[in-house]
């Protein structure tokens, strides 16, 4: 899918594209490929003279492949971007950028929320975009606004989860609902961390390049604040989980000794009566419930004292509480 934008009085606005003669009649600050089809990469490249990354040059991580100057002047960067679907794990989608003919080209796989948000704001704002280079720190800036929210969110769920934790009892199936909640929202932190540290890297990149206008460089200037504010949220959030796991843990393995605690105690306690019973058997030559008066009421309270004996002695220590 492709979908391109124009700059009118500060605004983007954009141009339903339906045929190749439709694309060369515009001249957009913005062309957003969503998986585009190779009938759309020929057009971008037979009218614009720009040639699409594939799919598996998107994902190289090399450094030198996602931040690096064509040798026809075109400028070329990779940066990831933070996505969350609505009953989904949260992921990371690398979206490629090229910049050359004062046009912002972007090809990714998946329709992401900072580009929606910014396509939102630029038609609500005019003013706020003057060529292509801000469409692009406006994106950076959408990014590390939308982590903020994100971040809230782990935060929000953390609570819940530490109420859950650090109730009076917590059982072992409540324990594994919340171990499974801190294993999501670890899995949603690490990714912001390293979807920041990659967007820290793209913007110092821009500012390196002496790409940006005075403007341009104070907003980048601005978005790398941003985006250290936020490290410390992140470095916070790890070690409340961390914090989380070791108190979790900690009361299952308590559950796990008090349940070994229990058939501990009760294979002593059938101890004494065992013993006394065997005891009884061997030196009596008669049965004294049958030849003594009262010798039957005294073998069952003779028994019952050495049942209750093991139990009345564990709770004094406290092994049973």
């Amino acid at each position: 899918m492709i979908n391109v934008f124009v700059l009118q009085n500060g605004r983007l606005n954009q141009v339903n594209i339906e045929s190749h003669s439709d694309l060369e009649k515009v001249q957009p600050v913005w062309v957003d490929l969503t998986e585009p089809n190779d009938q759309e990469r020929a057009w971008v490249k037979s009218i614009y003279g720009v040639t699409l990354p594939g799919e598996d040059e998107v994902k190289d991580i090399e450094a030198s492949a996602r931040y690096y100057e064509a040798e026809n002047g075109d400028l070329h960067l990779r940066t990831d971007f933070l996505f969350e679907e609505d009953d989904g794990p949260s992921s990371t989608v690398t979206v490629a950028f090229i910049l050359a003919r004062n046009i912002l080209f972007s090809v990714h796989g998946e329709d992401l929320p900072v580009f929606r948000l910014v396509r939102m704001r630029a038609r609500s704002r005019p003013g706020s975009i003057g060529d292509y280079k801000d469409v692009l720190l406006d994106l950076y800036q959408t990014d590390a606004e939308y982590s903020a929210d994100a971040l809230e969110g782990v935060y929000k769920q953390l609570d819940e989860v530490s109420q859950r934790v650090l109730q009076k009892k917590l059982t072992d199936q409540a324990a594994a609902e919340a171990l499974s909640a801190m294993a999501h929202e670890e899995d949603l932190n690490g990714r912001i961390r390293r979807n920041m540290m990659d967007t820290r890297r793209a913007v110092s990149f821009l500012m390196r390049g002496r790409l940006l206008s005075v403007d341009q460089f104070e907003d980048a200037r601005q978005i790398l604040r941003d985006i250290e504010s936020l490290d410390g949220h992140t470095a916070f959030l790890f070690d409340k989980i961390n914090f989380l796991m070791d108190a979790t843990v900690g009361f299952i393995n308590i559950n796990q000794n008090k349940i070994i605690k229990i058939f501990s105690v009760a294979s002593v306690a059938f101890l004494p009566p065992t013993l006394i019973a065997s005891i009884y058997g061997m030196n009596f030559r008669f049965m004294p419930e049958f030849e003594w008066h009262m010798g039957y009421p005294l073998a069952l309270v003779l028994m019952v004292c050495s049942a209750i004996t093991p139990f009345w002695y564990f709770r004094r220590r406290g092994w049973l509480n």
